[in-house]
């Protein structure tokens, strides 16, 4: 995936049989995911929204080119990305989850814990994924505040305050 593209959304279920899509938009405003466009797959192809509702936590949308049900089944699960340059600028600490992606993991007195490799949303908050440099098992770490108190991309790193196990009475080391 090239660097200056960002997922944005996903194509969700065909809604209807016209070839309206159900859209997770993942923007602050659903919305906003429109103006982004037109979107881009994994694979490259575009996508122009030309139609909008909002539905639930996202959106109902008519895409060019796809007319009926079959052809928006095709689409089902296509993650969608956003030129970077099109999402404006960003406010102080904040930053693309792609952003993450790369940087060096590390507890507050600097022991490596690894590299981010994902951020995954299971419905319940952000994880953090973070890979150990010998091959141990990923580890995941709720995205909070609290557990990943400094995010320095220019220095290619990130803080994470490992939180206690269910039982335990010391943090992990």
């Amino acid at each position: 995936m090239p660097p200056d593209l960002v997922l944005v959304g996903v194509f969700g279920a065909p809604h209807g049989v016209q070839g309206e899509l159900r859209l997770k938009s993942f923007t602050a405003q659903p919305a906003a995911i429109v103006r982004y466009g037109p979107l881009e797959s994994d694979d490259g192809r575009r996508f122009e929204v030309i139609a909008q509702r909002p539905y639930k936590d996202g959106l109902i949308v008519k895409v060019r080119g796809v007319s009926d049900r079959a052809s928006a089944e095709a689409l089902v699960n296509l993650r969608l990305h956003a030129r970077r340059e099109r999402l404006g600028l960003l406010e102080q600490d904040e930053f693309f989850h792609a952003d993450l992606i790369g940087l060096a993991a590390e507890t507050p007195d600097g022991m490596p814990l690894g590299r981010v490799t994902a951020l995954h949303d299971f419905g319940a908050g952000d994880l953090l994924e973070v890979s150990p440099a010998n091959g141990a098992p990923s580890r995941l770490f709720p995205f909070t505040r609290e557990v990943v108190p400094h995010i320095d991309i220019s220095a290619g790193r990130l803080v994470v305050v490992p939180p206690r196990e269910v039982g335990e009475t010391e943090p992990p080391a």
